[in-house]
C-alpha cells in the first residue's frame, strides 16, 4: 500500500503544546467538546502553514483565505488577525520551534447546545485550535515522485459545496483518497463536473506540455496558496503558465506533471493511471528552485510579533 506524504513521525511531537482557545495544553490534554461544531458537523475552516527560520511562510495569504472562508459561511472567528497571528507565534515559541514545522490552524463555529446543524444552537464563541508539529516530507518523494489514480469522486459545483472554501467538510476528498489508496496510488486525481481535470484530493495538479505549465481553470478547486505562488514565479521567469480546462488525454500525453501544496511544496508525479511521465524533469526542477527562493524571500521580508 502506498504511503501518504503526511505519514511521517517525529518523537519530539509527543511533548508538544497545543493552543486551544488561547491556552497551551500538553498533547494528551488538548481536547474539544463532543458538542463542538467541527466534531459534529465539519462546520469550520482551517489552514496549513509552513515554518522556516521561526516565521510562517505566506502568512498574510493564509489569513486572507481563512477570514474570507469564515465570512462566506457566516462564521465569526471572534478575534482579530493580529490576535490570531500572536497566538500562532505564541504556540511556536512555547514549543521552541523554528524549522521543519507544519502548523494546522483550525477554527470551528463553536460548541452547540444539542446535536443539530442549525447555527442558532451554537452557544459559545468560535473554537480556535493551533497544532504545530515537527513534520517534513520524506526527501525521497522528490526523487521518486508520486503515483496518481483518477477516481470516480468528482469535485462538486459551487451550488452543492463551493470548493473554494477550505472547510472542515472534506468527505469527498476522503472518499477520493480511499479509492486512490485501494488502487495503490499516492494521491487521487479528481475531475470536475464536466470531466475536465480539477485537482487532487489534497494537492493541486499541474502538467507540463511543450514548455508550457498548465493547471486547471480553478473553478472547482481551492484557491491554493502554493498553486498561486507557482503560477506567479513561472510567469516572472517567462515560463508560459496558464489556467485552463484540459482532459486526461492531455495529462497522459504530458512531458511532466507535479503537484503543489503547503506541506511539501512542489512534488513530481511519475505516473498517472498507469501512464509513465518524466519524473522530476527539467521544468519541475527549475520550478522547485524558484519556489524555494520565493519562500526564503517571503520569510526574510516578514516582521513577526
Amino acid at each position: 500500500m502506498a504511503k501518504s506524504m503526511h505519514d511521517v513521525s517525529d518523537p519530539r511531537n509527543a511533548t508538544i503544546l497545543i493552543n486551544v482557545n488561547g491556552e497551551l495544553k500538553p498533547r494528551g490534554e488538548a481536547v474539544v467538546s463532543v458538542f463542538d461544531s467541527g466534531f459534529m458537523l465539519g462546520d469550520g475552516v482551517w489552514e496549513g502553514l509552513r515554518v522556516g527560520g521561526g516565521k510562517l511562510a505566506f502568512l498574510d495569504r493564509h489569513l486572507d483565505r481563512l477570514f474570507e472562508g469564515a465570512k462566506a459561511i457566516a462564521m465569526d472567528v471572534g478575534i482579530s488577525r493580529e490576535e490570531l497571528t500572536r497566538r500562532l507565534y505564541e504556540t511556536l515559541d512555547a514549543n521552541e520551534m523554528r524549522d521543519g514545522v507544519h502548523v494546522r490552524l483550525m477554527v470551528t463555529r463553536g460548541v452547540r447546545s444539542t446535536p443539530y446543524q442549525d447555527p442558532r444552537v451554537v452557544v459559545t464563541p468560535a473554537t480556535i485550535v493551533i497544532v504545530a508539529e515537527y513534520k517534513e516530507s520524506d526527501p525521497a518523494v522528490y526523487e521518486l515522485g508520486l503515483k496518481l489514480f483518477t477516481v470516480h469522486v468528482r469535485r462538486g459545483d459551487p451550488a452543492v459545496q463551493d470548493q473554494k472554501i477550505n472547510s472542515h467538510s472534506k468527505l469527498n476528498c476522503i472518499l477520493a483518497s480511499v479509492q486512490a489508496t485501494q488502487a495503490g496510488a499516492d494521491e487521487a486525481l479528481m475531475l470536475d463536473p464536466q470531466g475536465f481535470v480539477a485537482t487532487c484530493n489534497s494537492t493541486h495538479f499541474f502538467i507540463v506540455r511543450k514548455g508550457q505549465v498548465w493547471t486547471s481553470s480553478g473553478k472547482y478547486c481551492l484557491g491554493g496558496i502554493t498553486r498561486q505562488v507557482v503560477l506567479e514565479i513561472a510567469r516572472e521567469a517567462d515560463i508560459p503558465a496558464v489556467e485552463k480546462d484540459f482532459s486526461l488525454t492531455d495529462v497522459y500525453g504530458a512531458d511532466e506533471a507535479f503537484v503543489t501544496g503547503t506541506f511539501a511544496g512542489i512534488v513530481p508525479v511519475r505516473e498517472v493511471d498507469g501512464r509513465a511521465l518524466n519524473c522530476r524533469g527539467p521544468m519541475v526542477e527549475r520550478l522547485q528552485k524558484l519556489y524555494a527562493d520565493r519562500v526564503e524571500r517571503d520569510i526574510e521580508e516578514q516582521q513577526r510579533p
